[in-house]
């Protein structure tokens, strides 16, 4: 007897149905005739996602997207969800590929997945921290004009190596960002380099030539460069725990209850990753303009930039894109409110600002700002991707 026959057999013995009850009947309907097999008319329903489940979990995943709870589950006197899918997935004719002979290849294909996978970007995500290494250097080693060169040609060599990091591994979105929000994180990445230098010289009064403004803060982009590598390895770590917590879960409220604490713990490594390397960068380079203010500002902007990809890998884009255009609008505001401060009888709008800087340091503006958008983008993804339906489905896994 195949795996799929003793799972149905033990549904059917369990009462696998319940005569009558239909998935997703509202409240206070009336009451429709007699069903003689609604697990089979639910299977009608959800015919494409049966067919293509390679396990019980992925049917588990996509009732859950279509809105069948645990609840729902009781109507076909199941348990939970996943005890449903489990019917679902042995009732699937599939022909010979379920004999005892073997797993299914698409099981196969997948439990092999992740060394494959790893080997192509494993390297790859150390490209921008390197090239970012390159460009620093260079800048130490010429003047005049010749560093002018150098920035521009450095900016296109790291956005190419970001691209390559980020086209393939755990890192991959399956659609691309919107112009808009792409345009809001190079601000945020442009402000961490010359955005407190920016900020100082106004308060100060200026700034009176170009010269204040190149102030840069390499140390905290040369960190958040190298920070690429970490942020795919925990994401690649989460995908495989999350993975494997979904496939051993007996019901939805289990796995979200072991996936919150996974994300948290993913996104503190990432943290004290980044930590490290802004301390080793600043021991190296030194941070501008004011000390360990500026790497403040980074490490709160790395945990926005992680929390963001890692939604929009799982395809949550709305939320990422809307606080990465606040944090950058934010930030916007901040300068304008200094400059806004100087017109007559306006003194008043640069108070705020004022108090902070001179309390902080100028790295206080992008580390609340960035703080408070990562702080509601880990509020959001401990919801969305504590959901069975983020991780299950052929291919959407990174």
């Amino acid at each position: 007897m195949t795996r799929q026959e003793s799972v149905a057999e033990a549904a059917a013995e369990g009462g696998g149905a319940l005569p009558g009850a239909t998935a997703g009947l509202p409240q206070g309907s009336p009451r429709t005739p007699a069903t003689p097999d609604p697990v089979k008319a639910l299977m009608h329903r959800h015919r494409e996602l049966c067919e293509r489940a390679v396990d019980p979990l992925e049917i588990a995943a996509g009732l859950e997207a279509h809105g069948v709870t645990d609840r729902a589950a009781a109507q076909y006197r199941h348990r939970d969800v996943f005890a449903l899918a489990e019917e679902m997935y042995a009732r699937v004719p599939r022909g010979d590929d379920d004999s005892d002979d073997g797993p299914h290849p698409g099981t196969a294909a997948r439990a092999h997945a992740v060394p494959e996978v790893a080997a192509r970007w494993a390297l790859f995500v150390l490209l921008p921290g390197a090239v970012c290494a390159a460009v620093v250097a260079g800048l130490g080693v010429v003047s005049g004009g010749a560093r002018l060169g150098v920035v521009v040609g450095g900016v296109v060599a790291v956005a190419v190596a970001l691209w390559i990091a980020l086209r393939e591994g755990p890192l991959r979105v399956a659609r691309r960002p919107a112009p808009a929000t792409r345009a809001w994180v190079c601000w945020l990445l442009a402000y961490a380099l010359l955005g407190d230098a920016l900020l100082t010289s106004a308060l100060a009064g200026g700034p009176d030539e170009a010269g204040e403004l190149w102030r840069p803060a390499t140390a905290a982009l040369l960190a958040l460069a190298f920070a690429v590598a970490p942020a795919a390895w925990c994401a690649h770590l989460f995908a495989v725990r999350a993975g494997a917590r979904l496939r051993t879960s007996r019901g939805l409220d289990e796995f979200a209850a072991s996936a919150r604490p996974l994300l948290l713990g993913v996104v503190t490594l990432f943290l004290a990753a980044l930590g490290a390397l802004l301390a080793a960068a600043h021991a190296l380079l030194g941070a501008a303009p004011d000390g360990t203010s500026a790497l403040t500002g980074a490490w709160a902007l790395g945990a926005l930039l992680l929390l963001a990809r890692l939604l929009g890998v799982y395809g949550f884009t709305r939320a990422p894109a809307l606080l990465l255009a606040a944090a950058g609008a934010c930030e916007v505001t901040a300068l304008c409110l200094v400059f806004a401060g100087r017109l007559p009888g306006c003194e008043a709008a640069a108070v705020p600002v004022t108090a902070a800087v001179d309390a902080f340091g100028p790295g206080a503006v992008p580390t609340a700002v960035c703080g408070a958008a990562a702080l509601v983008l880990l509020i959001h993804a401990a919801r969305t991707l504590a959901l069975a339906s983020a991780h299950a489905g052929p291919g959407d896994a990174p």
